[in-house]
């Protein structure tokens, strides 16, 4: 980073552009409390009245000016009850800017009036360099417009058409004019003659008690007299013209200065009681009966003392009466009760009135002469200063500064003199020294008040900022130092729970902290004006300001010492660019804490915290007159005849590239890849990864940044996401990032928005590129607009950034017009409805719920008849306009969300029915199905179809939101629970289902279809994603066979857990019931390869795009989500995605993980407890029977089957028998069934019936090697003769019944395409699908499937491959797979690699195929005349070759 130091700066200039935000607001324009305004008010109350802008612009503002010290300290404004118009928003008009004249209100008093009333101080008073003024007596603060003085009313049109209000706020006749009241200097040269010879008036606005303000008044009269070299000054006087009167006012003056204020005889403030000389004749030897109250304390004394006994010994009697300690009877008085009447101490009591009059018990009051007080006396002046410097200060945020501390003592210790030390000075010398201290003590309040104006967004600006900050030379080698002067206003509970109180500062950047300065001295609170916690204390970090980055963020935390235990508690902390607007902070700044937890470093920048609007605790900083400013300097470096580096060396490039993101990369990796920068392109590498491996943010390596920056080639628009997330701060890179986004069209752009409203969070200003671009699209399109206006609205609930998020929805809602605005604040409502329903809902008692709902229902339909129509919140291209009563209901979940119908607007739409949720976060809901609609984008631009449902959601605020209903789908689990207690175990359950709900034998394939494509869907999706607490809950099904997930409150494998055991055992949700239905029970074991092979395309084209799916969880880390928090929640999703892999070792992986989850029992397990708990739920007196009773009917018809018989093969399929089944009522069906499920069944017997002998089953060591079909089906036939015919226990168990019964064939034996048994299957031929790749001396094989393979039995073989490769002198090299138990069909998708082949040619690839030690299969294939990363079928043989 570069910075220099401004030799030639204009300190004014500087400080005015330091703070540039505060210019948009000109004196004229203020912020009421309570608002979030953004300057546009005024645009759309002309858009509203249909006013056009040249003219709203020249219509007067109003300026609300208080006329009294007492503001509300609340309101950071100077506007309470006076108006004065004010238009400074045409001041660009030469014409205008020529008939204006400065009025001058001028807020403070006078020192002058302090010393001398006559006293003049010509040329000092701003806004009056040639006015005489006179003091008054009342030394007030105020802020006054100009009162209305007869000369204000003669030429009142006049000046109100001329005149420009000029506020400066200060302390009159104390500090020099720094700027004249109405400057010319910018103006062309024209303008400026024509301005010499207006009329100017200026008027110094202060307070006299019974006169007019004092003003000097200077008029040319250049259009009514010819003069020239001279010009008239009328001076407005408070004495008036008249000679006699001024006299007389003078003679008054000198009177009142006789007595001084300091003098308590003649001061005293206090209503003496009457008294005359003392009466003897009427007081001989009288007693007074007195009794006596003494303040603080109930005790009542009763003295009966003579008349003539004086005052002050009765309060020296009483006094000693009272307590033993010495006491002053001269510190005492004493009042009469009722009365602000005291008794005059050196006269006896019979001389006081009262007591000649009143001959009963007299009640009198013992006082403290202190505590009483003297309201009535006449003030003296600093105590007015000081108490209006206080209310000053109280408005500003009560914070008092240094100067202004000072400047108070040096007061009070004037006041603290005694009476005689004034005469023993010259009058002028004792004038001379208030009047230096008023001056500065103005001086003082004006810098707090362009501190506070600077650091604040305030409805009131100075118009002339004081020139009091000096810049220095800070050298080439200055560190960053800057003194921590003070936290203001601390609370009263701080104060009794805390001994002292420390601070703590950091330099981030980037999430990253630079370095960390601790302050160990504990300081403890004092009270000025207001508490305060004072350190004074210069802050130096160890660190050049040359090196440290553009975006460097400056953090303070606030800590306690705990009084009983020592600990430092954290309080508050606050947050702050070093250089806002690429310029270093200079003078005192006021910075807003805020009482929130621990301070988030890795999302430290400038919106976290917004310190441009006070808070309750405020930190003050004081930084030094040392100015540095951003330059951005361009490498010099060439880098065009750069030398090719070494292959080894571009092949490591491309392997890091597949870390997608800067934060997977270790430290060692990334050195290597910042140190081959410049050989990194858009082909090997991402542009993310090369800048995020960047060593530091140095001015070298800035440059070098900006330089790869500039010559980037983007291969798409895309690629830039990974530069808007926290890793980058840099304002260069986020501007190149939003250039390419901005290519983007609107439809794409809005998938993304969720991320880019995240990634706002990080910009430096909301001023930047991306909130333009976010801005532009939403006026070019209502549906980034509406989907802008509900992600703003949610984000305002986040723990951090509320500010920034509520001005940009106040530009978003500006710019968006006000039908739509009118729409969003519909939808508001609705939402806010809604939301009132659940909580009342949720509150009653279960059997109440239902009527409370209907109930409330009733608020919805008058909020439809108010309103007619409205938009829906999940999709803006609905619009409902009511409610259907009946359709609503509610959940029994935990939650108990809402089903609400809404009736469509559009006569030829179908109602809308909706879920609202209250309790759930729903945005994390929000992010996988957006997640998993980019991945269904991704498949459809490759021609994948994956038949997938992906539901709207969204959330509407805090633990709320809106969910779409897939209309005519039903949850797994409800399905289950029709199939009996056990149907979870069962594996026809779906099957069975989409039978009965698909009749037609179309219907049923295309739901077979559907199903077949959303199940791979979904497998992968939620396997990429780490979808957790998966059961039949959550699962749902459509009648046309589209399968969807619902609910992900659990991802990224946060799997719930049960005993300390995951309750989420399988990889994703894929169950043998899943590959029944796909296989058809079995009948088309090819489906399962074709399902693997369609889950491994999908798998394989997403993780090209991983880049774009860790980029998009990456930008959302820091959106506050309960599983999306940190790095190692991206590493999971790396992992899975596994972006380093081949196609084909990725295909290996994910057909492992297929299998995982297909032999994972604890998943039906799982949805087995969830059915039952379901079912217990619902009614736990229901049987099995009666959850299903058509499955109960049809066994009990059948009860008994008569006979079995095999009639041959299928011709659909070459491994299946055609069954005949004859029922016990004479009725016949069709099945059909493999050798495999034979084997099954006899394997399922004999565990259940192991005390009963059963049939002997044939196996395949029973038949000949070859032509073993005639032998097979008759020992079959006989094999079930025996069985049906031996037990009856065995004959109608129900495993019996259901293999035999369960999925009858639907076609008549006529209609069947048998094959005779001695013909040859033409499709019977084993085969092997082979993927072979030869690349830099590394053969690969990839084994995919096998087809018709069988032992000599017929049987299924559980087999496995061998590969020799061939010649080899050295060793026999042997591969071998996994062996697939009992398949025909069997799938692998393993890899078998051999290194160090050079070439093919010569070699032999020898392929082996054995169920354990049994032969099933073999080829020899030419390794030369393969062709290579292809798929391809080979035949086995029948022997070893």
């Amino acid at each position: 980073m570069a910075y220099c130091w401004k030799t030639d700066l204009n300190t004014n200039e500087s400080h005015r552009e330091q703070h540039e935000h505060q210019e948009f607001h000109s004196v004229n324009q203020f912020l009421f409390p309570n608002q979030v305004s953004l300057g546009f008010d005024q645009l759309v109350d002309e858009i509203s009245n249909k006013i056009p802008l040249y003219q709203s612009e020249i219509e007067d503002n109003t300026v609300f000016v208080p006329g009294t010290p007492s503001w509300d300290s609340r309101r950071h404004s100077l506007d309470e009850t006076h108006q004065t118009s004010l238009n400074e928003f045409t001041s660009k008009s030469s014409e205008l800017s020529c008939h204006r004249v400065r009025k001058t209100p001028v807020i403070g008093f006078r020192s002058s009036v302090l010393s001398n009333p006559e006293n003049t101080n010509k040329g000092s008073s701003w806004g009056n360099p040639t006015g005489k003024y006179h003091g008054a007596d009342d030394y007030r603060f105020n802020i006054l417009a100009s009162s209305s003085t007869s000369l204000d009313k003669i030429n009142s049109q006049s000046e109100f058409e001329n005149e420009n209000h000029n506020y400066h706020i200060g302390f009159e006749s104390s500090i020099p004019s720094m700027y004249p009241a109405f400057s010319t200097d910018f103006m062309p040269k024209e303008e400026n003659e024509i301005c010499k010879n207006m009329d100017t008036a200026e008027h110094s606005l202060m307070p006299f008690e019974g006169s007019s303000l004092p003003r000097t008044w200077e008029n040319t009269w250049s259009k009514n007299r010819e003069l020239t070299g001279f010009s008239l000054r009328l001076a407005e006087v408070p004495q008036g013209s008249n000679k006699t009167l001024a006299s007389f006012c003078d003679k008054v003056k000198k009177i009142r200065e006789t007595y001084h204020a300091a003098d308590i005889n003649s001061n005293s403030g206090k209503i003496w009681s009457t008294t005359t000389a003392f009466p003897y004749r009427l007081f001989t030897n009288t007693k007074f009966n007195i009794n006596i109250y003494i303040d603080n304390s109930t005790q009542l004394l009763h003295f009966m003392p003579y008349a003539n006994y004086l005052v002050k010994d009765l309060i020296a009697e009483i006094l000693h009466f009272c307590t033993n300690d010495q006491l002053f009877p001269k510190d005492h008085l004493l009042s009469i009760c009722g009365y602000e009447e005291f008794l005059q101490n050196d006269y006896s009591l019979g001389s006081h009135k009262i007591f000649q009059k009143d001959k009963s018990v007299i009640q009198l009051n013992l006082q403290k002469n202190g505590e009483v007080p003297g309201k009535l006396s006449r003030k003296q002046n600093v105590d007015n200063i000081i108490e209006e410097v206080k209310n000053i200060c109280g408005v500003l945020g009560c914070v008092e500064t240094k100067q202004i501390t000072d400047a108070v003592n040096e007061l009070s210790l004037i006041l603290q003199r005694k009476t005689e030390n004034f005469h023993q000075n010259s009058e002028t010398s004792a004038r001379g020294l208030i009047e230096k201290v008023t001056t500065e003590l103005s001086r003082s309040i004006y810098q707090l008040i362009n501190a506070y104006c600077c650091s604040f967004y305030a409805d009131f600006q100075l118009l002339n900022v004081p020139d009091d900050i000096s810049c220095v030379n800070p050298g080439l080698h200055s560190h960053l130092s800057f003194t921590v002067y003070a936290v203001h206003n601390v609370p009263e509970t701080w104060v009794q729970s805390y001994k002292a109180f420390s601070f703590s500062c950091w330099l981030t950047y980037a999430g990253k902290k630079l370095c960390q300065v601790r302050s160990y001295r504990n300081i403890p609170v004092k009270k000025l004006f207001f508490l305060l916690v004072n350190w004074n204390e210069t802050i130096n970090f160890p660190l050049e300001i040359k090196s440290l980055p553009r975006e460097s963020m400056l953090t303070i935390r606030l800590f306690g010492i705990v009084c009983a235990t020592n600990n430092a508690n954290l309080l508050a902390w606050t947050c702050l660019p070093l250089f806002p607007k690429n310029k270093s902070i200079l003078g005192s700044m006021l910075f807003s804490m805020t009482l929130q937890n621990e301070p988030p470093i890795e999302m430290i920048a400038p919106g976290v915290w917004d310190i441009s609007q006070p808070s309750p605790v405020i930190l003050q900083i004081d930084f030094p007159a040392t100015e540095w400013e951003y330059m951005k300097l361009d490498s010099e470096e060439n880098r065009n005849n750069l030398e090719e580096p070494p292959k080894e060396c571009l092949k490591h490039i491309a392997r890091l590239s597949q870390k997608q993101s800067p934060l997977l990369l270790s430290e060692e990796k990334r050195r290597y890849l910042w140190f081959y920068r410049f050989y990194c392109n858009n082909e090997n590498c991402s542009l993310p990864l090369v800048l995020g491996s960047a060593p530091g943010w140095d001015e070298r390596t800035v440059s070098e940044i900006h330089t790869i920056l500039r010559r980037w080639k983007f291969s798409c628009p895309l690629e830039a996401l990974g530069l808007l997330t926290a890793s980058f701060p840099d304002q260069e890179i986020r501007k190149v990032a939003v250039q390419q986004l901005d290519n983007l069209l609107n439809d794409e752009l809005l998938e993304y928005l969720p991320q880019l409203v995240q990634a706002v969070k990080f910009e430096w200003n909301l001023e930047s590129p991306l909130v333009q671009l976010l801005l532009h699209r939403s006026l070019q399109s209502i549906q980034i607009a509406h989907r802008l206006y509900w992600l703003l609205k949610d984000a305002q609930t986040e723990t951090y950034f509320k500010s920034w998020y509520q001005k940009l929805l106040a530009a978003l809602q500006f710019c968006s017009g006000k039908a739509l605005s009118d729409e969003f604040s519909k939808e508001k409502r609705l939402i806010k409805i809604l939301g009132d329903i659940g909580e009342k809902v949720k509150s009653a008692s279960d059997p109440q719920r239902q009527e409370v709902l209907k109930k409330e229902i009733g608020r919805l339909e008058e909020f439809f008849q108010c309103i007619k129509t409205c938009h829906l919140p999940l999709n803006p291209a609905l619009c409902i306009k009511g409610i259907d009563r009946d359709a609503c209901s509610y959940f029994t979940s935990h939650a108990l969300p809402l089903k609400i119908t809404f009736i469509n607007a559009n006569p030829m739409g179908k109602n809308i029915s909706v879920i609202f949720k209250a309790g759930d976060d729903l945005r994390q809901d929000m992010l996988v199905l957006q997640i998993i609609q980019v991945m269904d984008n991704i498949w459809l631009q490759e021609g994948l179809d994956m038949q997938m449902i992906i539901y709207r959601c969204l959330s509407t605020g805090k633990g709320q939101g809106l969910v779409q209903m897939v209309p005519d789908a039903i949850t797994l689990a409800k399905i289950h629970r029709h199939s009996g207690l056990i149907g979870p175990l069962k594996e026809n359950t779906i099957k069975k289902w989409f039978s009965q709900h698909n009749p037609l034998k179309a219907d049923y394939e295309k739901a077979l279809r559907n199903f077949f494509y959303s199940c791979a869907g979904w497998c992968v999706v939620t396997f990429i994603l780490g979808v957790c607490d998966r059961h039949n809950d959550n699962i749902m099904l459509t009648k046309s066979g589209h399968m969807f997930h619902i609910d992900f409150g659990k991802f990224l494998g946060h799997a719930q857990t049960f005993g300390g055991i995951k309750r989420d055992r399988a990889p994703f949700i894929f169950t043998s019931e899943m590959e029944y239905f796909i296989t058809e029970g079995g009948k088309n074991p090819q489906h399962f390869q074709d399902f693997v092979e369609l889950c491994c395309q999908a798998y394989n084209i997403v993780r090209r795009h991983s880049r774009l799916l860790l980029n998009l969880l990456e930008m959302m880390l820091h959106a506050g989500l309960p599983e999306l928090g940190g790095i190692q929640d991206l590493k999971y999703v790396y992992n899975n995605l596994r972006p380093q892999d081949t196609d084909l070792e990725a295909t290996s992986h994910f057909t492992k993980k297929i299998k995982e989850s297909l032999e994972c029992f604890p998943v039906k397990l799982n949805n087995l407890i969830h059915t039952l708990a379901q079912m217990t739920a619902i009614s736990p007196a229901k049987s099995a029977s009666q959850t299903f009773p058509q499955e109960s009917c049809l066994l009990n018809a059948t009860r008994s089957i008569q006979r079995v018989t095999i009639l041959g093969f299928s011709k659909k399929t070459s491994n299946l028998y055609l069954i005949r089944v004859t029922h016990g009522n004479n009725e016949t069906s069709l099945t059909e069934k493999s050798f495999d499920q034979f084997s099954k069944l006899h394997s399922q017997l004999q565990k259940q019936f192991a005390s009963l002998t059963l049939p002997e089953f044939p196996h395949w060591w029973h038949l000949p090697f070859t032509n073993s079909d005639h032998k097979r089906f008759r020992d079959l036939n006989h094999y079930m003769e025996q069985l049906l015919n031996g037990s009856y226990e065995v004959a109608n168990s129900d495993c019996v019944l259901s293999f035999f019964l369960s999925e009858p064939v639907q076609q008549t034996v006529e209609e069947s395409s048998l094959v005779d048994l001695g013909e040859k299957c033409p499709d019977k031929t084993p085969k092997v699908q082979l993927v072979i790749s030869h690349e830099d001396a590394k053969l690969t094989i990839l084994v995919k499937h096998m087809k018709n393979i069988h032992l000599p039995d017929g049987s299924a073989p559980s087999a496995h491959v061998e590969f020799y490769l061939l010649p080899y002198p050295s060793e026999v090299r042997r591969r071998k797979t996994k062996s697939v138990p009992k398949c025909t069909d069997p799938t692998y998708n393993e890899i078998v690699v051999y290194n160090e082949v050079t070439e093919l040619r010569g070699h032999v690839l020898m392929l082996i195929v054995k169920s354990k030690t049994i032969f099933v299969g073999a080829i020899n294939i030419q390794l030369y005349s393969v062709p290579l990363n292809e798929e391809k079928w080979y035949p086995l043989g029948n022997c070893i070759i």
